[in-house]
This record gives C-alpha cells, structure tokens and sequence, in this order.
C-alpha cells in the first residue's frame, strides 16, 4: 500500500469516527439535556442526580460539537478522539470491569458499555498515534506564533 493510499484511509477512519461521535455522542447528549425523560424510558438510565447527568449529556454534546469540526481538519481535531479514548477507557477500567467483577453492573450500564468498547476499538485503530507525540518543527512554531499576532 502506498502512502498516499494510507494516508486516505487513515483519513477516512478518523472522519468516520467524527461522524459516529457526532450521530452518538451528539444525539444522546442532545436528548439527555432536551428531554431526559425520555432517556431515562427508553434506555433506563436513572436521574439520581441531574447535576451530573447534565453534565454527562453536556460533555456528550461538546464531544460531538469538537468531532463537527474534525470533519474539516482530521488530524488538527486529533486530541479530541484522544480524550474520548482517554475517558472511556479509564470508566471501563475503573468503574464497569470492577462493578462487572463484584455482580453490581446495572443491566442499563450494558450498552453504555458495548458503545465504550467500539470507540475504544476504533480510536485505537484510527487515531495517529505518531503525529501526537512528534516534536513540533521550528516552521511550525513560527507560523503558529505569526499567527497569533
């Protein structure tokens, strides 16, 4: 495979991933905020708390917002996906596999959960690793501090 060809499809992987993020994230995050009543029917998720789940539908809806932008510059909106592997990652280490191992996972947390599992899956085969850790060159460093004047 070529480089060029490898370079459309990695292209093509990370607008695919904005584009579900904005269809999931962007969706659930609109109706947890719009009507919540709703989310709680449909999917069983309780409002224990609105404060957090407000902000859970909140940070959802940014989420998804970010990814719209990431359709125009895949690579620039890179980080984005990095936070949403970050996190997801670290519920499903720390908060399902534990309630998962002590039998308390509540049986609406299992979708949440298969949806967490596809983003982990897809940003780990997507996101471009490479470019995050690359040290910046002096040109682009200049141009960015031009830029800014």
């Amino acid at each position: 495979m070529s480089p060029a060809e490898h370079g459309r499809i990695r292209t093509g992987l990370l607008k695919g991933l904005y584009l579900f993020t904005v269809i999931v994230a962007g969706l659930f995050g609109l109706v947890m905020l719009a009507v919540p009543d709703m989310t709680e029917t449909l999917f069983a998720i309780p409002m224990d708390n609105p404060m957090i789940y407000g902000i859970a539908a909140s940070v959802y809806l940014a989420f998804a917002i970010a990814s719209i932008l990431g359709f125009r510059a895949p690579l620039k909106f890179v980080p984005v996906l990095l936070m949403q592997l970050t996190y997801k990652s670290i519920w499903v280490i720390f908060v399902a596999l534990p309630a998962l191992m002590n039998n308390t996972f509540p049986s609406w947390a299992y979708l949440t959960l298969a949806i967490f599992l596809v983003f982990i899956v897809w940003d780990l085969i997507a996101i471009p690793f490479w470019t995050l850790f690359e040290k910046e060159t002096p040109a682009v460093s200049a141009s960015v501090a031009h830029s800014k004047t």
